[in-house]
């Protein structure tokens, strides 16, 4: 997403029309699951797939566009039902509709947990959301010995209303996880972590409105800004995280059989 690769720059509505296009055009998209109101494509070579493009949607019965973006947004309720997270936090804002913040994820054993910095903005279209990010680096927040850190070329989510109380929600995102990946790592980011993780998402929507009601419920900073307390950051601060000037490492040789099965639950 940056521009030129090398200047930190906040997307502008050219950029959110770009990445609602490449969610809503399937062509040059590959189908590689679909089933149970999930559907995940793909785009990209695939032997040489690291850096693969990959897109899902799920229609969401009973949640409104509105509350999807909310729980995409609320950190505090991502502990709740993102088990995958093992930490989140916001380091400071931009603009109104930009921060930037920090991210921390369990990859599956035996691979290297993965950690992001990202520069994240958010626009919303009328009944429709759009939040997209890429990775920044931040000089108080430099790669940690305990995680290998990752880059997001470009992540974000639409959601779309659809009708009285419900949305569809589609998650695009091009990652280099910096390391030479086994296959059946990708193959199951497809079949079977961006479904899991959709249908996570969808039922974190469903429950938001109760879980919210008793967790602060006036506070929104991402709808109403006055309620931001985050520092301010500068763009002079930040500076593009190129993939090339991370550790590259190589785990092609992780057998699939010592996968930990905990990653196997619905």
């Amino acid at each position: 997403m940056s521009r030129g690769g090398e200047m930190v720059y906040i997307p502008d509505d050219s950029d959110f029309s770009s990445f609602r296009d490449q969610c809503e055009n399937l062509e040059g998209w590959h189908c590689r699951y679909n089933k149970g109101g999930v559907t995940v494509w793909s785009q990209g070579q695939e032997e040489s797939c690291t850096v693969q493009k990959i897109k899902t949607r799920i229609s969401c019965k009973d949640v409104p566009a509105e509350t999807l973006y909310d729980v995409l947004h609320d950190t505090h309720y991502r502990k709740k039902w993102d088990s995958n997270m093992i930490e989140t936090y916001d380091i400071g804002r931009l603009t109104v509709n930009a921060d930037v913040g920090y991210y921390s994820w369990k990859c599956p054993s035996p691979l290297k947990n993965r950690d992001f910095v990202t520069l994240r903005s958010w626009l919303p279209l009328g009944n429709d959301y759009i939040i997209i990010n890429y990775s920044v680096k931040h000089p108080k927040y430099p790669p940690r010995k305990d995680f290998v850190r990752a880059v997001s070329l470009q992540t974000g989510y639409l959601i779309k209303a659809n009708g009285t109380g419900a949305c569809v929600l589609y998650y695009l995102t091009q990652v280099d996880p910096r390391g030479s990946l086994p296959k059946w790592v990708v193959n199951r980011v497809s079949q079977f972590v961006a479904p899991k993780a959709m249908k996570k998402i969808y039922k974190a929507g469903l429950k938001y409105p109760e879980w919210k009601h008793k967790h602060d419920p006036e506070y929104k900073p991402w709808v109403y800004p006055e309620q931001n307390t985050l520092p301010s950051v500068s763009l002079d601060e930040l500076s593009v995280q190129h993939a090339d000037s991370l550790e590259n490492i190589d785990e092609t040789g992780l057998p699939e059989d010592h996968l930990n099965m905990s990653d196997h639950e619905a």
